[in-house]
């Protein structure tokens, strides 16, 4: 009798591309992208200062996104309200769920998200690493029109 043998993923953590998202210093690692796991779901790890803006209000359409809380404290907002998670807690946005992320003044965060399926979410994330690394910074419109190219509808008019 044989046994199927599939070949498992080992991604060490210094082979992974790590890119700096923001003027404040975040960034996101890109632990288990969607096309290196094939595709079921995208894993990255990502840390925000303390007092950080993170993601303004946004959702999918293509995907589920997860956040588990490594270190620090987390706020998350979904649909209008807001929880700050801590290390252990999970937060699950499902399709089109409206959510924002952020930091308060006294922690940074340290999490995972988790894409289901594994959207392509690298590009957006180096592109925000280009945007971060302009002299000048972009405008709004052209933050918004690359978000949606990668599947994120920014609602700038969300009353969060």
């Amino acid at each position: 009798m044989s046994f199927p043998e599939p070949t498992a993923v080992w991604r060490p953590a210094a082979d992974t591309e790590r890119a700096v998202t923001s003027r404040t210093g975040s960034w996101t690692r890109f632990a288990a992208p969607g096309d290196a796991v094939g595709g079921g779901f995208g894993l990255f790890e990502s840390w925000i200062p303390p007092d950080s803006p993170g993601a303004m209000p946004h959702y999918h359409s293509g995907f589920t996104e997860s956040f588990y809380v490594l270190g620090g404290r987390l706020r998350i907002m979904t649909g209008t309200a807001w929880t700050e998670a801590g290390p252990g807690d999970l937060v699950h946005v499902p399709h089109r769920g409206v959510h924002a992320f952020r930091t308060g003044p006294g922690s940074d965060a340290r999490f995972l998200i988790l894409f289901v399926p594994g959207a392509p979410r690298e590009r957006y994330f180096r592109g925000l690493a280009e945007f971060a690394a302009r002299a000048e910074p972009p405008a709004p419109g052209e933050i918004d029109a690359f978000a949606l190219s990668c599947d994120q509808v920014n609602l700038r008019d969300h009353p969060f």
